[in-house]
């Protein structure tokens, strides 16, 4: 119930972004859209992206997944997402994509950006999407389902490695990694640890 409550509240306030973001765009053009967005409002497009990775909640984990109708992984989920919403044909693998988009600070989160984990004792082996008060939606193999997590939990804080901001147009690798600067804050986690992955450190 408790859970059934919380995404409610997120689907609700995914919505009340997607109609700031599409007002600023209407009303007073992009500029105004990238105001609201540096204000943590978001834009459109990243409200849309989170609105679809809270639909997906409940879908089957399954190693090497990119189809909702047969179960998902943590990179496949992203793509899927990214491929629907703004037409991006993302890398496979969790490490690939962060080095694609914009590098994003914990503290500037947005709507739809992409965060990263340390789940495998290496940097950016999970990804999810981050859809607003400290939030986001991954396909972990632990429990077995896409579901909300937040990032403040000690389990994913202590590994959280950056975020990257993806753009509505193709987007543009770069050679440097969401968390450049950041050290690891955890060793590889011990055998008795919930652990989370996919093929190639995508998940």
């Amino acid at each position: 119930m408790t859970i059934r409550i919380t995404c409610l509240r997120l689907l609700r306030r995914v919505t009340r972004l997607m109609c700031v973001a599409a007002a600023c765009f209407v009303a007073a053009g992009a500029a105004s859209a990238q105001d609201a967005a540096a204000r943590g409002q978001g834009t459109l497009p990243g409200a849309q992206m989170a609105m679809e990775a809270l639909l997906l909640l409940g879908v089957p984990y399954r190693y090497g997944g990119e189809d909702p109708a047969r179960g998902l992984d943590c990179s496949g989920l992203v793509r899927h997402v990214a491929q629907s919403v703004l037409g991006l044909d993302l890398p496979r693998t969790s490490e690939a994509m962060a080095r694609v988009g914009e590098a994003v600070t914990r503290d500037a989160l947005q709507v739809g950006d992409l965060v990263f984990f340390n789940t495998r004792g290496r940097r950016y082996s999970h990804v999810g999407i981050y859809v607003g008060d400290g939030q986001f939606v991954h396909a972990p193999t632990q429990r077995g389902k896409v579901r909300v997590e937040t990032v403040s939990a000690s389990y994913w804080e202590r590994r959280f490695n950056g975020a990257r901001r993806l753009l509505p147009t193709a987007p543009v690798a770069t050679t440097e990694a969401p968390g450049a600067g950041l050290t690891d804050l955890v060793p590889e986690p011990p055998p008795s640890t919930p652990t989370y992955g996919d093929p190639a450190g995508g998940a």
